[in-house]
């Protein structure tokens, strides 16, 4: 295991266990009547659970030295897709109420899915027309909820 990989490792469990102390001073109630703190108390118990079979696959792991190549060409294209998605997410927000909710949605899911997973730009189209028709539905139609317009009028 790396050092940054270990320190990323601390961090996160560290983020688990505050989660799960914090969420402890909540009421928990039970799965039948939940209360406020028994979401968080789940998902800090998950989170500490997966850094540490993360953790411990990592340290049984041994690479060879092709692996470790691939491994940082690897790693330099996932700091640029961290970059795009800063950069996307920046700038939907920034144009959020200017181009309304429904294109902020489909453009916002077409770029996300295109720079984090899958390539062909048909079917991101269909992907987001469907997430962005979905939610415009959901949020406009069934929730009532007041957003955007923007240039499309919808």
């Amino acid at each position: 295991m790396k050092k940054d990989e270990l320190i990323a490792a601390i961090v996160l469990f560290i983020f688990g266990l505050v989660t799960v102390i914090l969420s402890l001073k909540m009421p928990i109630g039970n799965f039948r009547t939940a209360g406020s703190g028994l979401f968080p108390l789940c998902l800090g118990i998950l989170l500490m659970l997966l850094v540490l079979i993360h953790a411990v696959k990592s340290l049984l792991a041994k690479k060879s030295l092709k692996e470790i190549k691939v491994t940082i060409y690897e790693a330099t294209t996932e700091v640029k897709n961290v970059v795009f998605f800063l950069i996307i997410v920046v700038l939907s927000i920034l144009l959020f109420s200017t181009i309304g909710y429904f294109l902020f949605a489909f453009l916002l899911m077409l770029f996300l899915v295109r720079i984090l997973g899958d390539k062909r730009w048909v079917f991101n189209i269909i992907l987001s027309l469907i997430t962005a028709a979905a939610s415009y539905v959901l949020f406009i139609h069934w929730l009532k909820i007041p957003l955007p317009k923007g240039i499309l009028g919808m």
